[in-house]
């Protein structure tokens, strides 16, 4: 079995000069890197499903168990990023401890969750801003916002085709354009949004406590109607599986490793601190909005903040909201476009994909020539493609990817135990575990059609690595 040593990648970690991504990254902008993805309009949506049926108001509960499940692989991650400080994150990790098969499957599944999740945020943005401008009698032309394969119903009744949704595609290259600049200039614009983000949550939670009905409390824990998961305490752990998602983002922090100044220290610092921020104000978020409104009054409502909103006199927060799930899209984007083309560029440095992916900008030092593909590809997927067909962006890759995270600690700790550690795993291999069990859990509550398609996409990517790949591995050339 193929694999590349710790001592090998630590160099590579160590490695300055040209072709190589510069240090600009600090424990704070990790941290803002984390939450940018993190606070998304999940937040704002799956809050009040969860609450509406699974939970009641104890889905501040189902908060707290999700995050302790994240807690698991995320102080995986942080060991794992504090001893192999250089980019590409779980792919990296699986190649030094299974080898390089599992790192290429790793890596692929990494491709499917940042390339199509940053096209259907897209997608999904595109629909947002139309709602926003329409609130101000702004209304784009359908033909505008609408890919060739849907149709349009006109004020007057008539059918139209859309020709593409021009706004998904013009905010994947504009993020891209960012992207390209350099991680500073990337690592700025995600602290403006992320303060935004946070400002708008803090603002609705301070807000909304001066008119919070404790008989909305009651009860706390809704009795459970005789079906799994439909309330009681079934329901806190459906509910915990269900915003579970909203807590994604963090892993994408351990793929930045390479650009980030004292990564042995910082890694840590931006996984855990990312995630410790985001529990304190989901949980505060939750609390406020299940007190502001009955959890019977979410049901069916794809804005239930909205709902909670008409408690008080704050009308104007409804349009805030609203420009927070388009600030909280734009900042997901740029850190899924961010992660993904880091994965390729250490993909390609392995020689498992063309070198054309791991060129570096001679100003920028980014990998432009791979942020200008995957912009053109994702781009056009988020302009032409329908958002249906596109799909929901599941979390099967990423519950993957933090099993063989987990897996890799418990094998690195028993086969190379004496390695310098920055940061360790607290009561190893019992977390670890843990975190392994929890997320093959979530993984098998996942439907089908998930399963299939993440099937799909594994077979392509076998087709490529046994054709491409293998053939031109760095470290398989090594060993001949």
């Amino acid at each position: 079995m193929i694999k590349k040593s710790i001592e090998s990648l630590q160099q590579e970690a160590a490695r300055s000069g040209a072709n190589t991504l510069k240090r600009n990254l600090g424990g704070i902008n990790l941290i803002a890197i984390g939450i940018g993805v993190i606070i998304g309009a999940g937040l704002f949506s799956l809050t009040g499903i969860a609450a509406a049926n699974n939970t009641g108001p104890a889905v501040i509960l189902s908060f707290l168990l999700a995050a302790v499940g994240c807690a698991f692989s995320a102080l995986c991650y942080a060991e794992l990023a504090s001893m192999v400080p250089v980019a590409g994150s779980a792919y990296t990790y699986a190649y030094a401890t299974m080898g390089e098969l599992f790192a290429w499957i790793i890596g692929w599944d990494l491709v499917l969750e940042y390339s199509v999740g940053a096209a259907t945020v897209g997608i999904s943005w595109s629909k947002y801003l139309v709602t926003f401008l329409g609130k101000f009698n702004i209304h784009l032309p359908a033909q505008l916002i609408t890919s060739p394969f849907e149709t349009v119903r006109l004020a007057d009744g008539s059918l139209i085709h859309g020709y593409i949704n021009l706004p998904a595609v013009l905010i994947i290259v504009f993020i891209t354009a960012i992207i390209i600049f350099g991680t500073r200039g990337s690592a700025l614009f995600n602290a403006i949004v992320v303060a935004l983000k946070i400002s708008v949550v803090l603002v609705f939670i301070a807000l909304g406590w001066h008119y919070i009905n404790p008989e909305n409390y009651k009860p706390f824990i809704p009795a459970n109607t005789g079906e799994f998961g439909h309330f009681g305490l079934s329901g806190i752990l459906r509910g915990a599986g269900v915003v579970f998602f909203v807590f994604i983002g963090f892993d994408i922090v351990a793929t930045m490793a390479q650009e980030t100044k004292n990564p042995r220290r910082n890694m840590p610092v931006g996984i855990l601190g990312s995630l410790i921020v985001c529990t304190i104000l989901f949980i505060l978020f939750g609390y406020v909005m299940t007190g502001l409104a009955h959890y019977t009054e979410f049901k069916d409502n794809a804005a239930p903040v909205a709902v909670a909103i008409a408690h008080t006199p704050y009308e104007w927060l409804f349009l805030a909201v609203i420009a927070a799930i388009l600030i909280g899209y734009t900042s997901v984007i740029l850190v899924d476009l961010l992660g993904q083309s880091r994965v390729f560029y250490t993909m390609s440095k392995d020689g498992l994909l063309p070198p054309v992916f791991s060129v570096l900008h001679p100003k920028f030092a980014t990998p432009y020539k791979s942020n200008i593909v995957l912009c053109i590809f994702i781009s056009l997927f988020a302009g032409l493609v329908p958002i249906h067909v596109v799909g929901e962006m599941t979390s099967i890759g990423t519950l993957l990817a933090f099993v063989m995270v987990c897996l890799a600690v418990i094998i690195l700790r028993k086969e190379q135990p004496n390695l310098p550690r920055a940061f360790k795993t607290p009561w190893v291999p019992v977390i670890p575990i843990l975190g392994i069990l929890t997320c093959l859990l979530m993984m098998f509550s996942l439907p089908v059609d998930t399963w299939i398609r993440l099937i799909v996409w594994l077979l392509i990517g076998f087709a490529i690595y046994f054709g491409y790949g293998r053939k031109h591995s760095t470290a398989r050339r090594g060993m001949n």
